[in-house]
């Protein structure tokens, strides 16, 4: 029989998110996942997830009305008075930005209006998006690296390990004879 404070031992891992997060705690984002800009856009053909990250700015593309990714599309990303076509990524199924001119305008602190002309087969369409862009660099927030959080498993694996250790000292410390106690 387990004693009632060993609870919180087995109940902790329970107490946590997938991520590891405190579920009884404020509501936070995931940082690593926020730190790099990003913005969506859609229209009545098509919806364009983007990251910009990596020394890139990279598009994810699906059709709207079926969620079918849209590949080996023509693409196009203007801002201001740049613009870029962007290759597509047979192995990840996106579309890459790599322009020297336009990634220097976009990793600027701000709000940077954007238009991404995508043409897949007979159709056409513009998208109009908005990309936030905070005070860190575009450099810093690709190559931070100090989130180190380890896969679920392994985090639930250390748990069960711990909670087995305590489980055994206690098993040891409830048996353990006292004076006058047969050994």
């Amino acid at each position: 029989m387990l004693s009632s404070w060993l609870m919180p031992v087995w109940a902790g891992p329970g107490a946590h998110g997938p991520n590891g997060e405190h579920l009884d705690g404020p509501t936070t984002s995931n940082a690593t996942a926020d730190a790099a800009p990003h913005f969506e856009a859609q229209t009545e053909l098509f919806e364009v997830v983007g990251r910009l990250q990596g020394g890139e700015l990279s598009l994810l593309i699906d059709r709207f009305e079926t969620n079918e990714p849209v590949r080996q599309a023509t693409v196009e990303v203007a801002s201001g008075n740049a613009k870029a076509q962007a290759r597509f990524h047979a192995d990840l199924g996106d579309y890459a930005v790599d322009d020297a001119a336009l990634l220097t305008l976009l990793s600027q602190p701000g709000e940077h209006a954007l238009v991404i002309t995508v043409t897949a087969g007979e159709d056409s369409d513009l998208l109009d998006a908005v990309l936030q862009v905070g005070a860190r660099p575009l450099e810093s927030a690709h190559d931070d690296h100090g989130d180190r959080t380890w896969p679920l498993w392994v985090r639930w694996l250390i748990w069960t390990a711990l909670g087995l250790a305590v489980a055994a000292l206690a098993a040891v410390w409830i048996r353990k004879p006292g004076k006058g106690e047969p050994a």
